[in-house]
């Protein structure tokens, strides 16, 4: 089981979805993730959320003009994604087990974003498969980029990687990092509790 349904019981996509309204209401800028990606392909490149939850920053990627696709294990987050925008390609599946041929979809994708913590709250031990399917699925140049807490104050859960675990993961799937920050904004990493990290196919 994974750490997200350990932590959730995969039942939490409607508090998910409303906590962030609830956000956006008050004039906080939800879309961060979706604005980092687009800084780095063009409009209309091929754009994977892996681990998309409520659909979030992939329904914002697709009003900007990329091409994408949504996959996710909990079927209650899902369920809101397909409310909100019933049009897109959502996919219930474990990353662990995900390839793009098992869904009758192309791979070569070019850019795979996990947002919202994916890697700490995988199950344990299939984190190191995650970035080998993920890594395959992208094409040649292609990017992974991934966000998520590395303390305490930025986890739901206790703290279970460090970006070395990651970086060495990555490499082991023919990733190379390309940059590393503190936040969706940009912001310079400097070895703080959580970071957003690109790395190149």
């Amino acid at each position: 089981m994974s750490r997200w349904a350990d932590l959730t019981g995969n039942a939490s996509g409607e508090d998910y979805a409303a906590r962030f309204a609830a956000l956006a209401r008050s004039g906080k800028n939800v879309h961060g993730e979706a604005r980092f990606c687009a800084a780095l392909v063009p409009v209309g490149a091929r754009v994977l959320d892996a681990g998309c939850g409520t659909g979030r920053v992939m329904i914002r990627l697709a009003e900007l003009g990329y091409d994408c696709v949504g996959v996710d294990l909990d079927a209650s987050m899902l369920a809101v994604a397909r409310k909100q925008s019933p049009g897109l390609p959502w996919f219930q599946l474990d990353l662990a087990e995900f390839e793009p041929a098992l869904l009758g979809i192309a791979g070569g994708f070019d850019l795979v974003v996990a947002a919202g913590n994916i890697f700490p709250l995988l199950a344990p031990g299939t984190e190191t498969t995650v970035v080998e399917h993920l890594s395959a699925a992208l094409c040649p140049g292609g990017l992974l980029v991934a966000g998520f807490g590395l303390d305490e104050a930025h986890l739901p859960v206790p703290p279970s990687l460090t970006l070395s675990d990651y970086d060495d993961w990555c490499s082991g799937a023919g990733l190379t990092l390309v940059d590393r920050f503190a936040t969706w904004d940009a912001d310079p990493y400097d070895g703080g509790g959580y970071a957003v990290s690109v790395h190149r196919r």
